[in-house]
Parts: structure tokens; C-alpha cells; sequence
């Protein structure tokens, strides 16, 4: 009999449209260096090799990332790189992923993780994921999540409800999961801060693939027929070809609500732990402050000014006078200027210039 070891799978496919204009379609936010010199891809998979194999780690990204992603993790080898022909969303992604581990073994374990997130404490996350492994291990017909204690009424994340302690591994309570709470206004959001049953929801799932797919056979059975037909031409001269015919047909769902928001089998692991997803201009300026990071990059000239985030990724130098509690981000082509409390709105200047035709700058 072998060890079972849980692979470990990063989720870098997605656009961070508010992270325009150095996130753009061929060139998304994971593959560029906005926190500190690696990229975020880099910084999520040097955070897992702390705790796991080279061997156990894998990408799932676009076809039009596959070889940024081999260039920025060299050491990972083509055959851990799962490539989405076209963005489903990450319903499709995660689907994707457990129908590629399912061929190979039915009862292998993975843990899915975003490209996009700081995490402070480094330790601790490596720890509640090997948690995480040996709850499946004992109970492989749940699927275990990892909920974050809120440390202030955040609105822009989703929020896990506990129920009732499911059993313990040594000091670690293991809680059955109630429900589920998509961004909250600031009131509840607020409620939620002060009743020890809501966590913030990162998005970390842990499952044995046979127990997944029977998910998404129960919820999302569209989807799940068009893995099984995938599944089928895995290791054929056809595998490319249908995959990328089957997998361009998928209605784009988020996992969130295509499978968690129904599933009755899932249990969570509370962690201390900070987190940020890495998602608008705004989270980053938090991120380097709170850690003492400058926040300028580039060639900055700056006069009587303060409390910016000024990214320079052009060849010409940027003057700020006067300037206070702004972001500004200087590429090539473009250059975004905005009040850091309208990081959000950044989305709807990338929809703008669509609606106008000025695709070169995307």
C-alpha cells in the first residue's frame, strides 16, 4: 500500500481587472512582481515549497499563461501544469483539476489555493493545510475548508457560518459548516465580527477528487457530464482536442456558488492567520504599509506628498506635488490615476474602454 500525498493545486488563471493597467488579458495580475520583486504566482508557490514537495504542486492557467508560468517556476515540469483552454470560472477550473487527478488516481487528495493572496503567518497556513489532509484522510466523504477569524467588518469577502464542533484533531476544533454568506453589508458585516461562528471565507477547499466529482454531479451536472467525457479521452491522441471542444461548451459558474453554496458534506478549520487577496490597487498600498514595504516603485519624484501608492512600471519618470492618498500607476501606454477609496472603480474603466473599442489597452 502507498502514501497518499495531497497535490497541491494553485488557481493562477484569473484577469484582476482592478488591477489595471499592469494587469492586463495576455499579462494577468499573478504573473507580475506587485507585491515586493517575485510575482504573486512565485511568492504563492514559494509559500507551499516551505511545507511541500516540488513534486506535489500544480498550476491551473490559461493556455495563453502556460509558458510565463513555466518561465516563472522552473523548477515545476510541463506535466504539472493544467492548461484551461478558454476562462470558465472556477467551477470549470477546480472541475478541470479533479478530473485530471481522478484519471490518474480516484482517491487522490488536493488542496486548491489562489495565486493572488498574502498570508502572513506562513507557518501556520502550511500547518491547517496538512490539518486539512488528515480530516480527509479520516473522512473522506467531506470536503474541508479553511476559515479565516475576522479581524474587522471586511464587505468584500464572503463569510463561512459554523455550526456545532464536528470532532478534534488534537487541539484543533473541526466545526460542521452552516452556511454560507456572500459580502455582507457593513452593518452585518459588523455583527459577524463580534459572534464567533463567522469566518472569512479564502476559498481554500481540500477534497479527495471522487468525493468532488460527486459534487458536481449532484449540483452541477452539466458540468459533470462534460468532465466525464474529458475523462475519457485523458491519455488518447483525442485528449487535447476534446478538451478544449468540452470545456469551451461549460456555463461559467463561480465554485462558491455552483458547488459550496449546496453541498451538505463540508466541514472548516478556523485559522488565525492574516489574509489578503491581492484584488485592486487599494489592497496592495494596505499590504505594503501594514509590512513596512515602500510604495513606490519606479523612477518617483515626489513633493509635499503622502500616503500614495505610486507604481511607475513606465520608462519615464513620475512627478507627484501636493498629492495625498491617491494611486497611481504608470505603464508604457497608459496611466492610471485614482483616490485609493475608488480602487473598486477600476473594473468599470476596463468596461468602458471595452464598450469604446480600445482593446490595444487591455
Amino acid at each position: 500500500m502507498f502514501l497518499l500525498i495531497m497535490k497541491l493545486v494553485i488557481l493562477a488563471g484569473g484577469s484582476g481587472t482592478r488591477l489595471w493597467p499592469l494587469s492586463r488579458h495576455r499579462h494577468p495580475k499573478q504573473i507580475h512582481p506587485i507585491i515586493g520583486d517575485q510575482t504573486l504566482l512565485q511568492k504563492t508557490y514559494q509559500r507551499l515549497r516551505q511545507g511541500f514537495a516540488a513534486q506535489d504542486i500544480y498550476v491551473v492557467t490559461g493556455k495563453d499563461y502556460l509558458e510565463t508560468v513555466s518561465q516563472q517556476l522552473p523548477e515545476l515540469p510541463a506535466s504539472q501544469i493544467i492548461s484551461e483552454p478558454c476562462k470558465r470560472d472556477t467551477a470549470a477550473a477546480i472541475g478541470l483539476a479533479a478530473t485530471w487527478f481522478y484519471f490518474r488516481n480516484p482517491q487522490e487528495i488536493i488542496a486548491t489555493v489562489h495565486a493572488d493572496h498574502f498570508i502572513d503567518r506562513e507557518d501556520e497556513y502550511l500547518r491547517l493545510l496538512r490539518l486539512a489532509e488528515s480530516v480527509v484522510k479520516q473522512r473522506p466523504d467531506k470536503g474541508v475548508l479553511i476559515g479565516v477569524k475576522p479581524t474587522y467588518p471586511e464587505t468584500g469577502y464572503g463569510y463561512i457560518k459554523m455550526n456545532s464542533q464536528f470532532f478534534s484533531l488534537g487541539e484543533q476544533k473541526v466545526f460542521l459548516v452552516e452556511s454560507f454568506v456572500e459580502k455582507p453589508d457593513l452593518t452585518t458585516a459588523r455583527q459577524y465580527v463580534s459572534q464567533w461562528q463567522y469566518l472569512w471565507n479564502p476559498g481554500y477547499f481540500i477534497w479527495r477528487v471522487d468525493t468532488l466529482l460527486r459534487q458536481y454531479r449532484r449540483w452541477l451536472p452539466e458540468q459533470y457530464q462534460t468532465f466525464v467525457k474529458i475523462n475519457r479521452a485523458l491519455g488518447t491522441a483525442q485528449e487535447s482536442k476534446v478538451i478544449a471542444r468540452e470545456f469551451a461548451g461549460i456555463k461559467p459558474v463561480a465554485f462558491d456558488y455552483g458547488i459550496l453554496e449546496s453541498a451538505q458534506n463540508l466541514v472548516v478549520l478556523p485559522a488565525d492567520f492574516v489574509f489578503v487577496d491581492i484584488g485592486n490597487w487599494r489592497t496592495v498600498k494596505d499590504v505594503l504599509t501594514s509590512t513596512g514595504a515602500a510604495t513606490n516603485k519606479g523612477e518617483v519624484i515626489l513633493l509635499d506628498s503622502a500616503n500614495n501608492l505610486i507604481y511607475n512600471f513606465s520608462k519615464r519618470p513620475v512627478a507627484c506635488v501636493g498629492l495625498r492618498d491617491m494611486i497611481v500607476v504608470a505603464t508604457d501606454d497608459v496611466t492610471l490615476i485614482c483616490h485609493q477609496e475608488s480602487a473598486q472603480e477600476v473594473k468599470t474603466i476596463v468596461q468602458k474602454l471595452k464598450e469604446t473599442g480600445k482593446e490595444e489597452y487591455l
